[in-house]
């Protein structure tokens, strides 16, 4: 049983943070970003916009996308690291905002690659149940975990969500899920974690908040880990589908730092024309990345039918992914 992705959407926060304002809140400049990151501006999230809010204002417009009502779904799927609340799920607090309080709904947590896992997810699903109508989201509000004094890890990210309807039957201009892989590796994961506030790292009434609620990161490890790894399973991909980099159309990859995008595509050899990038606006976004950049790709006219695209993605666990889509 085939899924198909027959629409997407996105939202982004209205409010802008440019990298001028940044340096006035951190040691850091315009300069040093743009050469380390490829960011210029990032999305930040206003009073009242927290995850389920981005989450579903992306997802109307993804229904908006596939022609269906919330009405018609009958799983909500939803990628973040930065929820509503522990409990209840942020996906039931999503569905509730679309008018479909009662139905499934689940959170899934792997960090940049939430999106890819939950597409996986859902492709699982629609094998159990042919009828199924799922949406799948990818939304974070990143900057309710930085530490703004942290220059390595609050210049880099940002808020939005993106969203996709998937389903067993294809409509006009939809896309194929035609594999994804999934993978990952516990034992690097210290290299980006949030422990605080955990069960494994408690806190207790009237502890001030500390250094481990916010995003921790070792950037340079980060760095080698994300291109070995996203190429070696997006290569993976291919081969398991008798292709090879030069029969992709597009690849997508999640919008971490440019340099990152950039040494991914020349391992892959790939040409970066080849790549769609829009990091520069809206910073690493998280699990939102990848459902943003394929809405803004489809928009702007660069997936035509027939094409073979790559989604990539690499976040903390450690896990990377990767899905092959055709159009």
């Amino acid at each position: 049983m085939s899924a198909y992705i027959i629409g997407t959407g996105a939202y982004v926060p209205a409010r802008v943070m440019t990298n001028i304002e940044l340096q006035r809140l951190v040691n850091t400049s315009d300069e040093w970003i743009v050469s380390r990151t490829g960011i210029r501006e990032r999305r930040l999230a206003g009073p009242g916009e927290s995850c389920s809010v981005l989450g579903a204002e992306a997802a109307r417009r993804a229904l908006e996308d596939a022609k269906i009502s919330a009405q018609d779904l009958t799983h909500v799927l939803l990628g973040t690291f930065s929820p509503d609340a522990y409990i209840p799920a942020t996906a039931y607090a999503l569905r509730e905002q679309l008018g479909v309080p009662r139905g499934i709904a689940m959170d899934i947590s792997a960090a940049c690659s939430g999106f890819l896992f939950a597409l996986e997810t859902a492709r699982a699903l629609i094998a159990l149940h042919p009828d199924a109508v799922i949406l799948v989201v990818g939304s974070e509000v990143v900057s309710s975990r930085l530490n703004w004094e942290d220059r390595g890890t609050c210049v880099l990210f940002g808020d939005g969500a993106g969203a996709a309807v998937v389903t067993s039957r294809p409509r006009p201009g939809s896309a194929r899920v035609v594999d994804v892989l999934l993978d990952g590796d516990g034992s690097l994961s210290d290299l980006l974690v949030v422990r605080g506030g955990g069960s494994a790292a408690p806190m207790k009434l009237g502890q001030p908040v500390g250094d481990d609620f916010f995003v921790q990161m070792q950037g340079r490890e980060i760095f080698k880990h994300a291109v070995r790894s996203m190429a070696a399973i997006t290569q993976k991909v291919l081969e398991k589908n008798g292709m090879q980099p030069a029969d992709l159309d597009l690849v997508v990859p999640h919008q971490a730092n440019i340099r990152i995008i950039e040494s991914l595509a020349s391992r892959l050899d790939i040409p970066m024309d080849k790549v769609f990038v829009n990091i520069e606006k809206y910073g690493n976004t998280s699990a939102a990345s990848i459902p943003i950049a394929l809405d803004e790709a489809q928009r702007k006219a660069l997936i035509p039918p027939g094409s073979n695209v790559m989604l990539t993605s690499f976040g903390g666990g450690l896990n990377w992914a990767a899905a092959l889509l055709r159009y």
